[in-house]
């Protein structure tokens, strides 16, 4: 009787403390809305359009899609090398405006990923390929490999190796506002200049990381702002990842810290806090796209492959319609709303 009772207790604290770890994953809820109408010649006879379309996991739940507009067709796509997820819709007719409207309910959990085991597993790098590749703007030889052999000296676990190039970027890296959209990524100039918005911190993070044979990935996706709701049209922002032998993959985001300290005017030594919370852990306020660099869409585009996959993407007659990675010119809005 008085073991049962013990018994009792111990699943009773047990209990408790696994409901206090779900309590500290916080959740935000909102209805996301993108509104397209395409700035395309009137006279142009097949008009396509791509937008990145999130999927649920066990960080995001995706529910209540609706999809209306005067497109010829539509369909969700994916594609094959990354896994990424796409609306697809396409417009044969001239003289007409081409709208769409594609909305979705997301709640979305914040991601953590700190219970790391006490001794890593080998890993396959045939496994992992991938995700230790070189891409046209992250190379992993020459200048990159020279970095990251300093970076790394010394380091023989590939969470230790993570860490390092991590503080490295956090200490010597900075957030350059005046840089376009996410930024394009293009590691070797990077290295010099050390300043950039998240996709091009993160492609030095992933590229440093492949380079020292940690297999690595951004993630790329949009922020859900402060408020209520509100406009988020360029709002995208992208984190990264690398896996972790007998764990998984763990997030981080280098990116926010040096956001955290130009906006709020931190000291490294003040922005600590922000520093311990990024390696393994990020917010609730995202949503998740996909992975990899160098897409190849699906249907696939006629035009060369993107250097990542964030952003709506249209062609008309064969030819690109955005001026730039970004497609700000395209014409569309993304709007959210609290619910």
């Amino acid at each position: 009787m008085r073991l049962s009772k013990v018994c009792l207790y111990l699943l009773m604290i047990l209990f408790t403390v696994s409901l206090s770890n779900i309590a500290l994953a916080k959740e935000r809820k909102v209805t996301v809305t993108i509104q397209v109408n395409l700035n395309a010649p009137a006279d142009a006879k097949n008009v396509r359009l791509w937008i990145p379309y999130p999927m649920s996991d066990e960080n995001q739940d995706i529910t209540d899609i609706n999809i209306n507009g005067n497109f010829a067709s539509t369909g969700i796509y994916r594609d094959a090398r990354f896994g990424n997820n796409m609306l697809y819709a396409e417009w044969k007719e001239t003289g007409k405006e081409r709208v769409l409207t594609y909305s979705f309910n997301i709640k979305r959990k914040e991601q953590i990923t700190k219970d790391f085991p006490k001794k890593e597993m080998s890993i396959s790098e045939n496994e992992f390929s991938k995700y230790l590749e070189p891409t046209s703007s992250c190379p992993t030889g020459g200048k990159v490999k020279k970095y990251a052999d300093k970076i790394t000296k010394g380091k023989k676990t590939i969470r230790a190796k993570a860490r390092a190039i991590y503080d490295w970027i956090v200490d010597n890296m900075h957030r350059d506002p005046n840089i376009k959209g996410c930024g394009f990524g293009i590691v070797e100039t990077l290295l010099e200049t050390k300043g950039g918005k998240c996709a091009d911190i993160h492609s030095v993070f992933v590229a440093l990381a492949r380079a020292s044979g940690v297999p690595a990935r951004e993630v790329f996706g949009i922020r859900i702002p402060k408020g209520k709701e509100g406009d988020m049209t360029k709002a995208q922002h992208c984190w990264a990842e690398f896996y972790l032998p007998g764990y998984g993959w763990v997030v981080v985001d280098p990116a926010d810290v040096r956001k955290a300290i130009l906006e709020q005017k931190l000291t490294l030594e003040q922005a600590k806090p922000f520093r311990e919370y990024y390696f393994g852990a990020v917010d609730e306020s995202r949503i998740a796209f996909g992975t990899g660099r160098d897409i190849r869409l699906n249907p696939v585009q006629s035009g060369r492959p993107l250097n990542y996959f964030m952003y709506p993407y249209a062609e008309a007659d064969g030819k690109p319609l955005n001026e730039d990675l970004f497609g700000f010119n395209i014409g569309y809005k993304i709007n959210f709303k609290e619910q």
